[in-house]
């Protein structure tokens, strides 16, 4: 199943499998359920009105996006490359406790199609394809969907403690185009593809695999839910494996991240 949102001239509404869901019936609402149940209800439904409109982000606007950060040696390679302390980046990707922080709140996540930017004090800026968790109020995974954790690696480089502002800010985050609805079990081995076209012509193009992560999904969940309640469901990104080398985003770049059954292209707007 996959979930999508959509753009209506009444206001966004959910979208099951190209069929408008009942229009009291959002993400929200459907993650306040346990998953048999969530599942159980989608399946239920008639599906009668198919969807129109332009595809937004996959989030409502008070969802929060969490991140997990060195979860895979070769970004744990690419931090201590940038870094002036390399020492903790491998401090961390060998500790019980993973890295996680704050990425956006939802209405600031750019979905398909829509810009992404980078920073106009930064001069080394690359994207991060994750897979990225979608977790319910009872601490389940419930499907997953490609994300995009734009970073400002010049930034954390100078110093760690920057790292929210290498992070976080308008137009560094980026989810779509749906939410692949399913078990748990059923995400392993997920490949992961990054392109990166300029003028026309790819200058980036590189797959890897879920299975090359260090860290549990599981594991994840359970660190961000450990003394933190989502009583209408989070995201959670997981990770990057896939990070350009000598690379730095440029205005009208164009970002295309494929995540198993998701997919999501990304312009890079002005600074």
């Amino acid at each position: 199943m996959l979930l999508t949102k959509h753009k209506t001239n009444e206001g966004s509404r959910w979208v099951l499998d190209n069929y408008f869901l009942p229009s009291n019936l959002d993400l929200s609402s459907l993650l306040e359920m346990p998953r048999e149940k969530m599942f159980e209800t989608l399946k239920n439904i008639s599906k009668t009105e198919s969807a129109t409109g332009e595809q937004e982000a996959p989030i409502d606007s008070y969802h929060e996006v969490w991140a997990a950060g060195v979860t895979y040696l070769r970004s744990r390679d690419a931090r201590k490359e940038e870094s002036t302390v390399a020492d903790m980046y491998q401090k961390v990707y060998d500790a019980e406790r993973p890295e996680i922080f704050s990425k956006s709140i939802g209405w600031r996540v750019s979905g398909n199609n829509q810009p992404i930017r980078i920073r106009k004090d930064s001069q080394w800026n690359v994207p991060e394809p994750e897979l990225v968790l979608v977790i319910n109020r009872f601490n389940e995974i419930v499907g997953y969907c490609a994300g995009n954790d734009v970073s400002s690696r010049d930034i954390e480089g100078e110093n760690p403690l920057y790292l929210p502002q290498a992070k976080v800010y308008n137009g560094s985050c980026a989810l779509g185009h749906g939410i692949v609805l399913c078990n748990p079990d059923e995400i392993k081995d997920i490949p992961i593809h990054l392109e990166i076209q300029r003028n026309n012509e790819s200058v980036f193009s590189g797959d890897a695999n879920t299975s090359m992560m260090k860290r549990g999904l599981s594991e994840l969940v359970e660190f961000l839910t450990r003394e933190l309640d989502f009583p209408q469901g989070t995201f959670l990104m997981t990770g990057t494996c896939l990070v350009p080398d000598n690379f730095t985003l440029e205005v009208d770049d164009v970002v295309t991240i494929q995540v198993g059954e998701a997919k999501i292209t990304n312009p890079v707007g002005a600074r």
